[in-house]
């Protein structure tokens, strides 16, 4: 068991460092720090919102769905924070770059990519066409988070699971019901 969770710290570290230091560059310092907002609560409440509110009554449990699966993957984001205190890596690493006013609580797991990715495939569960679009938006704010130094790899590879696996919940939920 040492010698995988060995493993995986050497793998965190090398990918941290590979997206937060040999791909910067000035784009992407100016690209990644407004990316992430939008895996941020007011990004994702207010899409939730937004569609509740304007469209038409047969896609409105959409967002019901994805509030659903957001509140219950953020509950369990909060619990792993407080029963796995891991340490940011810009606070760990001395070599990562970091940017304006960043983070001070624990990292594990990453709850900016959990809420994409529950919002994400709430909606592609119910139509393959928003994979084109929503995929991309969580994978590329999972990025942002690592490209911050903010969250290693297996931060974001565990709220890209959580917020999946309560997306297929709450979308299953309302199928059931």
């Amino acid at each position: 068991m040492k010698g995988i969770a060995s493993w995986v710290t050497r793998y965190d570290h090398s990918l941290i460092q590979l997206v937060n230091c040999h791909w910067k560059c000035r784009w992407l310092d100016w690209l990644m720090p407004r990316i992430t907002h939008l895996g941020g609560p007011t990004a994702t409440i207010g899409f939730l919102l937004a569609w509740y509110l304007f469209m038409p009554k047969e896609f409105k449990t959409w967002a019901v769905e994805g509030v659903i699966a957001l509140a219950g993957s953020h509950l369990i984001v909060r619990v792993l924070k407080m029963l796995m205190p891991r340490i940011r890596p810009y606070l760990r690493l001395e070599h990562l770059h970091t940017f304006p006013n960043p983070l001070t609580d624990y990292s594990f797991p990453s709850g900016h990519t959990t809420a994409a990715f529950s919002v994400a495939m709430t909606f592609i569960l119910h139509s393959t066409v928003f994979m084109a679009i929503l995929l991309p938006y969580a994978i590329i704010v999972g990025f942002s988070r690592m490209y911050l130094a903010l969250h290693y790899p297996t931060d974001v590879l565990i709220g890209t699971c959580l917020g999946s696996a309560f997306a297929v919940g709450s979308v299953y939920l309302f199928q059931v019901i």
